[in-house]
């Protein structure tokens, strides 16, 4: 699926010659090809390579979509259809990012359009159901831009609106009587008289400060003095009147009054009257005001450095780093819990900002930035932007903005932050790189954020560090075979050292009568004994809900999911049964449906329950969560870390998040509750997440000085990788995987793709799944195809699914072949007819 992009802009066409030139287009629809459109003449010298335009598609959509390649040729198989208008003067997508789109559409077997579509924020693509809105800080009468008549038309319609306030293109296009009216739409929106939004995503709300400032005719002495002598008789509105000047300099600087003061710090003040301000506001004293500012906060943070030494380990360690620098583009420091990596990180961040270059820095989970979000702001203050998908779609795009104009020279992100317009990285860091959440499922592209960041470093010519204390089998044999650098940090920072790991034998607990719910003696005492310390504690269950079964214990009765093959898991703080993969719920019942009986009862359970039962046996301990559930809200990861790191939280329960980097000084123990669960799995890196897990979440206890523990409930203690785990020996770990990964042909030494057939009829998706690997046995060979076989959840959300396994030489020349058969295979099956209502997915190097 090669879609050749020509980088070059036209040259400029002499007034004598009049040059008809067409436009190759993106459409961010799963189209396979690029569609190509015809300029304008007199738009000509407009047209911009990565610059977006709008266009129809089809007989009544237009789309927005960006400007691959100009040239003279006119298409050969369709009349090319005039562009509508172009939106933007320079280009929003950058030569760099469209090589490395063009990259990923290619490699995980997608199409270009899919690929912007996931890239571009909502804000940056429109559509005939783009909608726009007043700006709630305009006002006709202080207006300083003349209106044109279908300005004012537009801006009449919007004021009569009052449910939705807002109209559609479609519907503008219709008030107006008109089929191009998108330049009206932008004139209106650099006069700042409208939002646009997208009708998936949120309305646009700017973020408005109210404030209040001194009336005009009152800024000087005279006016005030009598304004003194007026309000003598009104103490509470005097008071008010002599806080904003103590705020506001108005003698000293009568421009600082136009800026004025937020009227919170007035009606917020214990010693201020909210009604008196109020007062002021309504007899024209004091003026009330809106002022936009920017959703990014970290703009108007004050640059403070914070100096810090690193220590002779770290300092060996970065200088190794650049040292494999001057030969390799691609370096993994592996470094034990604790070892001070971040401080490494932001060193050599400092390092490439001095040279002029940009530095993205990615990380697996949104909760991690909570963290290091503010110890990074406190070095690079403004210069560092923040890209993940908590912010909402305006937050994005000025971000996108703030790398396109070099406001932001560090970008710290998950893994959408791969599609910001860099054009001059000069550094590239993958925190936590072994991490399956850099892995992209749904929908296209099946991306991994640690693969693009490579290929990214590459086409741009930038160095990438990769860290980790559990590298994947995969990065750690490249470093082995010497095609990347290697650096190893072996002990924590300053005086901690590792934390002592102990197993508990749940088994043999539980024959003595010595378990208290899910909890052992000795776990349970131990919490105790950190909480009588004022130490915290932390508690990994690797499942959220209160319980993942419900059943009758008379009759076996289990509730499922109407639309997937899975049962519901009870949530007990909305007393509701949940599908955990396509979000069906139902009320929790009290008897059974089908033999009637109250005997309804839990078994198993998850994070809830552990936080429940905790609260009842430790009443004098404040324990919170932290899963899926508890962090839906924007702002919850912040407020769910902050406490625990103010310790206003003594325990925090929570799923894998709790495992992944989180730096918090005053825990001492970590509990995993069902160690079992992680390591019996049917996927051949079930061995190295569970490693990878168990270290992870061990190394959060004793990181500041404090000797930390970690005890591991199972009923396996004899388990194999329970002995790498508690010795925390990774390279014995690594030898045993990679013989296994060797002996059955598994990756690094085998490339896997993974085929998915879907279908909402369970036969019909059988047969599919046998045909299309009867297609690919004939291109790729009986050998390289394993399947189909339906997965351990065969239906999710009223498709059943059937997979089939697909392994291949790592040679560059046989995967883009192979790519291309199996290509040439879904395309035989969408031929039958009677597959044409199935779904056909490539995952390339799932996870």
């Amino acid at each position: 699926m090669s879609l050749a992009l020509d980088f070059t802009s036209p040259a400029p066409a002499s007034a004598a010659d009049r040059v008809t030139l067409f436009a190759d287009v993106i459409l961010p629809l799963p189209l396979p090809r690029l569609y190509t459109y015809r300029v304008p003449y007199e738009l000509n010298d407009n047209v911009v390579i990565g610059g977006r335009v709008i266009v129809q598609f089809g007989a009544k959509k237009t789309l927005s979509c960006i400007v691959a390649a100009v040239h003279e040729q006119a298409p050969k198989d369709y009349q090319a259809k005039y562009i509508l208008e172009f939106i933007d003067d320079a280009p929003v997508v950058t030569q760099p990012q469209l090589k490395l789109f063009r990259w990923m559409a290619d490699y995980y077997m997608c199409t270009l359009g899919e690929v912007i579509n996931a890239a571009l924020p909502s804000a940056l693509k429109l559509s005939s159901e783009s909608r726009i809105q007043l700006h709630p800080a305009f006002s006709r009468e202080e207006n300083e831009y003349p209106l044109t008549a279908q300005e004012e038309q537009i801006l009449d319609a919007l004021g009569t609106l009052e449910e939705s306030k807002a109209l559609t293109f479609t519907e503008v296009g219709e008030l107006l009587g008109v089929a191009s009216f998108h330049k009206v739409i932008k004139s209106l929106m650099h006069k700042e008289a409208i939002f646009l939004f997208e009708h998936t995503a949120d309305k646009y709300s700017p973020k408005v400060l109210k404030k209040v400032r001194l009336a005009h005719h009152f800024v000087n002495e005279a006016s005030l003095e009598m304004l003194f002598n007026t309000l003598t008789s009104k103490p509470k509105q005097l008071d008010v009147l002599m806080k904003y000047l103590q705020r506001v300099p108005v003698y000293q600087n009568e421009h600082a009054n136009h800026a004025g003061m937020e009227k919170a710090a007035l009606t917020s003040s214990p010693h201020l009257s909210p009604s008196a301000v109020n007062t002021l506001i309504k007899n024209g004293v004091l003026e009330q005001f809106d002022q936009i500012v920017s959703r990014f906060p970290l703009e108007d943070e004050p640059t403070a450095q914070l100096h810090f030494t690193l220590s002779e380990a770290q300092t060996a360690a970065r200088d190794e780093i650049l040292n494999h620098f001057g030969e390799k583009d691609i370096v993994l420091l592996h470094g034990v819990t604790g070892a001070g990596k971040t401080e490494i990180y932001i060193d050599l961040i400092r390092k490439a900002l001095e040279g002029g270059g940009q530095v993205l820095y990615l990380l697996p989970e949104i909760a991690l930035t909570a963290q290091i979000v503010t110890r990074l702001l406190r070095v690079f203050g403004s210069r560092l932007g923040v890209y993940h998908s908590k912010f909402s779609d305006n937050e994005r795009v000025e971000v996108w903005n703030g790398v396109l104009s070099g406001r932001f020279q560090v970008v710290i992100g998950v893994r959408s932050a791969v599609f910001l317009p860099f054009d001059d990285l000069s550094l590239i860091i993958v925190d936590e790189e072994h991490e399956s959440s850099y892995k992209q499922y749904d929908p296209a592209p099946r991306y991994n954020a640690r693969e693009v960041a490579l290929m990214m470093g590459n086409f741009q010519g930038a160095k990438t560090l990769l860290g980790s204390a559990t590298p994947a089998v995969e990065t750690y044999y490249q470093a082995q075979q010497g095609r990347y650098g290697l650096v190893s940090l072996t002990k924590r920072f300053g005086e901690a050292g590792m934390p002592e790991i102990e197993l508990i034998d749940t088994r043999k607990q539980r024959e003595a009568k010595t378990m208290h719910n899910h909890f052992s003696a000795e776990l349970l005492g131990e919490i105790e004994r950190k909480l009588g310390a004022k130490e915290q504690v932390i508690l990994f269950q690797n499942r959220r809900g209160y319980a993942p079964v419900v059943a009758c214990q008379d009759c076996g009765w289990i509730p499922k999911c109407t639309n997937c093959a899975v049962s519901l898991s009870y949530h007990k703080h909305s007393h509701e049964l949940r599908c955990h993969y396509c979000g069906y719920h139902d009320p929790m019942v009290s008897k059974c449906p089908c033999c009637g009986s109250r005997a309804v009862k839990t078994v198993g359970f998850g994070t809830e329950k552990i936080e429940d039962d905790l609260k009842i046996m430790l009443p004098q301990a404040n324990v919170q969560r932290m899963d899926l559930d508890t962090t839906r809200a924007k702002n919850a990861y912040q407020q769910i870390i902050g406490d625990f790191e103010k310790q206003n939280t003594n325990v925090l329960v929570g799923t894998q998040m709790v495992t992944k980097g989180l730096d918090f000084a005053n825990v001492s123990l970590v509990g995993i509750i069902n160690a079992d669960s992680i390591i019996h799995y049917p996927d051949f890196r079930a061995h190295e997440r569970a490693y990878q897990m168990f270290v992870q979440v061990s190394g959060r206890a004793g990181r500041k000085g404090k000797k930390g523990k970690v005890l591991i409930q199972t009923a396996d203690p004899q388990q194999v990788i329970f002995d790498k785990v508690i010795r925390n020996d990774y390279l014995e770990f690594y030898n045993y995987e990679i013989m296994q990964r060797r002996e059955h042909g598994y990756p690094p030494f085998m490339r896997v793709i993974k085929m998915t057939v879907k279908h909402m009829e369970q036969g019909l998706c059988e047969q599919a799944a046998i045909f299309l690997t009867q297609e690919l046995v004939e291109r790729l060979g009986r050998t390289a195809v394993l399947g189909p076989e339906a997965p351990y959840i065969f239906r999710i959300r009223n498709f059943f699914i059937q997979e089939i396994t697909i392994k291949l030489d790592r040679a560059h020349t046989v995967l883009k072949h192979a790519k291309q058969q199996i290509l040439d295979a879904i395309d035989a099956c969408k031929d039958q007819k009677e597959f044409k209502q199935a779904r056909f997915v490539a995952d390339v190097d799932p996870m």
